[in-house]
């Protein structure tokens, strides 16, 4: 059924319709020995079924009501049915029912009228069953978009707290970061002091070098005129008689040369041996900055990932703000369907009440 009409059920289909939706088990007698035990307990199934009724609430009377009567226990089965009553007339009036319900159809109904008024709340059942059902895989599509919508507003939080823990290191560590960062730049600006001093130091060692080559030149020059003089002299003496003093004082004076000489090499080695330790200090200090670099560069490697994240938060708020957006959407279709639900009821149930008349 597509909308809500008012069609007279038979009595087959009555007993059919309420053992299918497990409201009550009748039969066929029942309706032919009708009474009024049996009518009231089918209704109040059937307002339970509609929840107009409560059954927590079935059979019980406000206390201030009793509390009026002299007797109340004599009259409480008569407040039972009077309650049922005035519930059967809402429904009634409610389904637009062109019988007028009244008290005697409860306390000595009839068959007919009762299953014209079975009918009407049947069909109501059957009615507002269809509807749930179309409107089942809407609101089960709202329960699930919620669903999502808690896990993102999880998520969303987890992250937040995430970037607050960052955000809060990162206040902790900024000081540190500023005194490293100004320790960086004096080491570099050492480095670079010591750059310059060590090509310093190497244009000065290549000139130590070239010097102690030309030493070494020096020194092989002088012994190879010392032993050509040594030669020499030894040729002389073969073949002249020199005084002893002035051999002597000549021997003295090589030995002289040569002893200068060599302190003069001395010296180079040890100029030599100093500008080295320099260079290997000053080696062991660029290791140390290298070092403090790369601990710099791993810090700003760490903010980059925070602010990474800070970015993917920002997305999954706008998916988040997306999502709430379709569920605004879906609630406004839901409510446009309702509200065409509810215009095609009140067109059907004024057909049929023209029908009714009309035939009358």
């Amino acid at each position: 059924m597509s909308s809500f009409d008012y069609p007279i059920l038979s009595r087959s289909d009555i007993i059919s319709i309420l053992a299918e939706s497990q409201i009550a088990a009748v039969t066929d007698n029942d309706f032919k020995n009708i009474k009024p035990d049996f009518v009231s307990n089918l209704y109040t199934r059937l307002l339970i079924y509609l929840d107009a009724l409560n059954e927590e609430d079935q059979g019980q009377v406000e206390f201030s009501a009793l509390e009026q009567i002299e007797n109340p226990d004599l009259l409480i089965g008569s407040f039972q049915v009077m309650n049922l009553y005035c519930r059967l007339r809402e429904v009634m009036a409610s389904l637009n029912c062109p019988m007028q319900f009244n008290l005697r159809d409860l306390i000595k109904p009839d068959p007919r009228r009762t299953e014209h008024f079975l009918s009407g709340i049947l069909n109501f059942c059957l009615y507002k069953e269809t509807k749930m059902n179309l409107l089942r895989p809407i609101v089960e599509e709202l329960a699930l978009l919620d669903d999502q919508r808690k896990e993102w507003e999880a998520k969303i939080s987890q992250l937040n707290e995430e970037i607050a823990g960052y955000s809060e290191a990162r206040e902790r560590e900024f000081p540190l970061v500023q005194e490293i960062e100004s320790k960086v730049k004096e080491l570099r600006e050492m480095i670079a002091g010591l750059n310059s001093n060590q090509m310093s130091l190497r244009t000065s060692f290549r000139n130590l070098k070239e010097k102690t080559g030309q030493m070494d030149e020096k020194i092989s020059k002088a012994e190879f005129d010392l032993v050509q003089s040594v030669q020499e002299n030894a040729n002389l003496r073969s073949k002249i008689v020199q005084s002893p003093d002035k051999l002597q004082r000549a021997l003295e004076e090589k030995k002289l040369a040569r002893d200068e000489a060599k302190y003069a090499e001395r010296l180079a080695m040890q100029s030599f041996q100093e500008k080295t330790a320099t260079v290997e200090v000053y080696s062991k200090a660029l290791k140390k900055m290298s070092k403090h670099f790369a601990l710099m560069q791993a810090i700003h490697e760490q903010v980059n990932s925070a602010k990474s994240v800070e970015k993917e938060c920002k997305g999954l708020k706008a998916k988040l703000s997306d999502d709430v957006v379709l569920d605004k959407s879906l609630e406004a279709k839901l409510i446009e369907r309702q509200g065409k639900g509810s215009w095609t009821i009140g067109r059907t149930q004024k057909a049929v009440t023209k029908r009714k008349r009309s035939q009358v």
